[in-house]
């Protein structure tokens, strides 16, 4: 299931931008942010995408949701233009953005990719 962040589960969660001059990623699995708005029809066809890549990755990735609308100090920090946005956030390294409705593969190659998760695939 995807969870919605307010800034300040995002300084909990996800980076305290505002102690920290360079990335210190705060969570105990990798993550990707969407970036969305109630308004934006591309980011309402991510939306069921990123809830089956919640619900399959259970346990392995966060899948976190921030509306650009009520949380625009966080939609501004990251340089956020255009909408759906997503932040690839892996454990070790520095977070990657993607920007535009991503097909289901590709979200899942990102993963790979940048998290370096992937699922088993049953033999």
């Amino acid at each position: 299931m995807t969870t919605h962040l307010t800034k300040d589960d995002f300084l909990k969660k996800v980076f305290n931008y505002e102690q920290n001059q360079d990335w210190k990623y705060e969570g105990d699995l990798p993550c990707i942010i969407d970036f969305w708005a109630d308004w934006c029809q591309p980011c309402k066809m991510v939306a069921p995408v990123l809830e089956e890549i919640s619900d399959e990755y259970a346990g392995k990735v966060h899948v976190y949701k921030v509306d650009t609308e009520a949380e625009q100090e966080l939609a501004a920090v990251f340089g956020i233009r255009s909408i759906p946005s997503l932040l690839f956030v892996p454990m070790n390294d520095k977070p990657q953005m993607a920007v535009g409705a991503l097909p289901k593969g590709t979200i899942k190659q990102a993963m790979k990719e940048v998290l370096g998760v992937e699922l088993e695939e049953a033999a």
